[in-house]
């Protein structure tokens, strides 16, 4: 069977795909968020309902998921997915412009345009994550996350520094042709990436234990839940990424408030946060490298990733009631590392864990987990900031409040950790009654633990 591991260079080509969705999704999200609001003075609800829908829109991940294992190829999705994305990205600038001139018609597009955003994020991101789960040996799991997300984090930064100098001085018409070329450039960049990377499949090589093409999705999602590690896990990926995402949208807001920032020195602290994150994302697979025993031990790494981030958010509802005199920066600093080596361990162990139930269902996995994440990344930005509020309002302290909120973001990372343990639990009962050396094997690979 022709079933090639994938090499390093291998492994970089299918990180441009990433870069290219990463371009596309920040320009929409980031970039026509401030247009909407600064230049058009729309109201702020309206690109954060438009985000919501991008993100509502991803539950459906397990159905794409499900499409690519009956077709038992990845690569069509990740293309179809992508050119999706590249039209729902260019359209979303087109509407944007239009609300210029006709803002009940810009709005309407603009709902259909970030709808098909969540349709290519959920349907390229699904299938690329699972061809690199099943195409990467063991060892280079976590290395493989950290390149992947370390260069889509590049399509953040390369797509908002060069985009920001074209879009200036500002007019709709250079907004359509700045977005477009961005999209032209993320499907290059996709096609790329996959041209023969994936190569024959099981699709052209027959096994014995192929999944049925008969089997309806609604089979499929269901005999994915009842698999114990599966449904663990998709839990442990909604309670970890909901803690993940709830400071997203206060960290700035609580250093104005409560240490006096100003604009720019906020937008620097997301710096400083972003620049941990990738030194956290870096540190899995240096520390893999240097202490090779640790390598595919990526449940200690989840776990340990968890409780740091626990600590760092601690940290931060310290600061706020001790207030400027708390080394702020640096805190926000280690909190960025902390995720980011939570998040790369997290990534592998999905990577990890997506092909070791029954029967070939990569794709559906891969979606549940990748649905719980989107689900929590939507609700977490809301409830951080709900949470904040509420809190304002009972203490009448700002600082206090604020403290409130990193604290109980801190207690959901503990929970997670917990969580891990239990998915870890769940692999270990699978591979009690399975009792055969081979599946013992493949399920201690599955929980991140070295045979």
């Amino acid at each position: 069977m022709n079933n090639p591991v994938l090499s390093w260079f291998g492994i970089v080509r299918l990180g441009l795909v990433q870069t290219g969705l990463g371009a596309i999704v920040v320009l929409t999200t980031s970039t026509l968020n401030r247009v909407m609001v600064v230049e058009l003075a729309m109201p702020a609800i309206l690109p954060g309902a438009l985000v919501a829908i991008h993100y509502a829109l991803q539950v459906f991940r397990p159905a794409w998921g499900h499409g690519s294992d009956l077709g038992a190829r990845r690569t069509p999705w990740i293309v179809g997915g992508m050119a999706v994305l590249a039209t729902g990205g260019l359209m979303a600038s087109v509407a944007t412009a239009w609300m210029t001139t006709h803002p009940l018609f810009g709005v309407a597009l603009a709902v259909a345009a970030f709808g098909l955003i969540g349709v290519g994020v959920g349907a390229a991101g699904t299938s690329l994550l699972v061809l690199l789960a099943k195409r990467t040996d063991e060892n280079r799991r976590a290395a493989a996350a950290t390149i992947v997300w370390v260069m889509m984090i590049a399509g953040f930064i390369v797509t908002t520094g060069v985009a920001g100098h074209l879009l200036d001085p500002f007019s709709p018409a250079r907004l359509v042709v700045v977005s477009g070329s961005v999209s032209v450039a993320a499907m290059i960049l996709t096609l790329v990436g996959v041209w023969r990377v994936e190569g024959n499949t099981e699709a052209t090589v027959p096994t014995r234990k192929a999944p049925p093409r008969q089997s309806t999705f609604r089979e499929a999602l269901v005999e994915v839940w009842t698999e114990p590690k599966s449904r663990r896990f998709a839990i442990f990926v909604f309670v970890s990424m909901l803690a993940y995402s709830a400071q997203d949208l206060i960290l700035e807001p609580f250093a104005g408030a409560v240490f006096g920032f100003t604009p720019g020195e906020t937008t620097k602290l997301s710096g400083i946060q972003h620049g941990g994150t990738l030194i956290g994302m870096a540190l899995v697979p240096l520390i893999g490298a240097i202490y090779p025993r640790s390598r595919g031990n990526l449940q200690i790494w989840t776990i340990g990733g968890c409780l740091a981030s626990a600590i760092a958010l601690l940290c931060l509802a310290a600061a706020a009631v001790v207030g400027p005199s708390w080394p702020l920066r640096e805190t926000v600093f280690m909190l960025g590392v902390t995720n980011g080596a939570y998040a790369v361990a997290a990534i592998g162990s999905m990577m990890a864990l997506v092909g070791a139930g029954g029967e070939k269902r990569e794709g559906v996995r891969m979606g549940l987990w990748g649905a719980a994440q989107a689900l929590a990344f939507g609700i977490g930005g809301f409830l951080g900031t709900l949470a904040s509020d509420i809190a304002r309002y009972l203490l009448t302290s700002p600082a206090l409040s604020y403290s409130v909120v990193f604290a109980s973001e801190a207690g959901l990372f503990i929970v997670a950790a917990l969580m891990a343990v239990w998915v870890h639990r769940a692999s270990a009962r699978s591979v009690m009654r399975q009792g055969s050396p081979g599946n013992i094997h493949a399920a201690a690979i599955a929980g991140g633990a070295r045979s």
